[in-house]
């Protein structure tokens, strides 16, 4: 009777098992492939994005463009905002409003930050706040030898960047009582375990994950989607230089790709993996002990250490 009612448990928890697996199988699919996008507009006609003269950040503006929507661009580099915003009108001709802020995360205080914000949305209908610059390190490299200014520039680029340009448009989005604001988190913080060796990195990225799914639940009932996206690699400079990627396959999408299924998930769930092959990689992942992929990531994390790099890759 006792091994009769064990393998009775056995059977059901195999069942519930396999019936949650399927059924993860089937959302997923209906999420990513079938699942209408929302209509953007119906936030505002303004897009805020940053980061946004190269990679992600990039490709998600010219696809917000796309639905019809007017684009804010904050970076760094004048000249590079400018082309953007230029390369965005002729691409859509001239039927797309850009308008440039110039802000470095790196040098601005988060006062600042927000001061600039605020001045370069005034009168304008905004709905939607894209974070998208982030910086990792050059190469992995342990704890203790993350210099001093490297570390400064993880924090105030990662985190900053995104509390204050948070902070300057809620306010907005409470009195229109709608909005939307994503933030690119990263697989280092949220399908894995550990990230050895890109360890601050991987921290800066979970304060992201954490900020974004505490909003989102905050501000729901304001009528604020607020979203935190995780990619794994994409082909941008960063992974180019950082992971030694150099074209795109299966698991490693080209960012207009990767902007393409980030566009269509704005608006639903706290957090999500937009592109269907990192969504499967995160799937897989779960399967796998946790000692085991910290295994694999120590041994890739001393590999690329060994590759040796001291210079630091800012985007923006």
């Amino acid at each position: 009777m006792a091994m009769e009612f064990i393998l009775g448990v056995v059977y059901i928890i195999g069942f519930f098992s396999l019936y949650r697996l399927i059924w993860s199988l089937i959302r997923g699919t209906w999420v990513i492939f079938f699942r209408p996008a929302k209509d953007l507009k119906k936030y505002g006609s303004w897009a805020i994005v940053t980061g946004c003269t190269d990679g992600l950040g990039k490709a998600i503006a010219f696809e917000l463009a796309s639905k019809g929507l007017n684009i804010l661009l904050v970076g760094r580099n004048p000249e590079k905002l400018k082309a953007t915003s230029t390369e965005i009108r002729q691409r859509y001709h001239h039927l797309i409003e850009t308008k440039d802020v110039v802000i470095d995360f790196l040098k601005h205080s988060g006062t600042e930050i927000a001061k600039l914000i605020e001045e370069g949305i005034q009168g304008l209908d905004v709905g939607i706040l894209i974070n998208v610059v982030g910086e990792n390190y050059p190469t992995a490299r342990y704890f203790h030898e993350v210099d001093e200014e490297l570390m400064q520039s993880l924090i105030k680029v990662n985190i900053d960047s995104v509390t204050w340009m948070t902070r300057a448009v809620l306010p907005i989005m409470i009195r229109k009582k709608k909005g939307a604001i994503v933030n690119i988190g990263s697989g280092s913080s949220a399908v894995i375990p550990s990230s050895p060796l890109f360890t601050l990195y991987a921290s800066t990225k979970c304060y992201i994950d954490q900020l974004s799914r505490s909003l989102y639940v905050e501000y729901k009932k304001c009528g604020i989607d607020v979203q935190v996206q995780v990619p794994a690699y994409c082909v941008t400079r960063m992974t180019l230089r950082m992971a030694a990627i150099k074209k795109s396959s299966l698991f490693i999408p080209m960012p207009e790709d990767f902007a393409r299924a980030s566009v269509r998930m704005i608006g639903y769930e706290a957090r999500c993996s937009p592109y269907w092959a990192h969504a499967l990689q995160w799937g897989a992942a779960k399967c796998i002990p946790d000692t085991l992929l910290d295994a694999f990531r120590l041994a890739e994390g001393i590999r690329r250490r060994s590759l040796g790099n001291s210079t630091a890759y800012h985007i923006n």
